[in-house]
């Protein structure tokens, strides 16, 4: 309409925000923001993980940076399972062939696991296992990481899924479930 301002892009935003030195949570929500596909996704996903738990055996912290740090993996955590769960299992479980269902069984079942130590830590704040269970939790994510990104995933490219339209999906939902965290924090 004349007379109207120009709506602000998200990219416009970003940028101002970014210049003005806000959160972390607003350039999340603006990387969420860009079309992406699911498996570009989720990659970057696994790659954020890792960099936390690198952090989490490498670095030299404080006990109080320590939890902050792996408060930030279990969340980072929970919030990956529950959209690969809720949309992008189903998803290749509709296109993939019969022979292949294993691989989205077993990327369950690993789930399931890394979500009871998940429970496990941030159960016990104050527990005399809590840095084997955070280098416990880091094997077992690189094993399920390096399971969906060798062998499911490849499975998945020769498919029809629709990765343009399941990465939307999945960005969505990952922004849902960040700010109800985030809000419940």
């Amino acid at each position: 309409m004349p007379g109207q301002p120009k709506p602000i892009t998200a990219e416009e935003v970003t940028m101002a925000q970014t210049s003005t030195g806000t959160t972390t949570e607003t350039k999340t929500r603006a990387k969420a923001a860009k079309p992406q596909d699911a498996i570009q996704l989720l990659k970057a996903d696994h790659a954020e993980v890792a960099t936390m738990f690198e952090k989490f055996e490498n670095g030299r912290m404080t006990a109080a940076r320590k939890q902050k740090l792996a408060d930030e993996i279990c969340m980072a955590l929970s919030v990956h399972a529950q959209i690969e769960e809720e949309i992008f299992y189903p998803a290749a479980r509709e296109v993939l062939k019969k022979a292949d269902m294993d691989l989205v069984d077993e990327a369950e079942v690993e789930h399931g696991s890394i979500k009871e130590l998940v429970a496990a830590i941030e159960a016990g704040k104050e527990n005399d296992l809590f840095d084997a269970q955070i280098h416990v939790m880091g094997e077992w994510v690189k094993h399920h990481v390096k399971e969906e990104e060798t062998e499911f995933f490849p499975k998945l490219k020769k498919t029809k899924m629709d990765m343009a339209k399941i990465g939307a999906r999945l960005a969505e939902r990952k922004e849902e479930l960040m700010a109800e965290m985030t809000d419940n924090a």
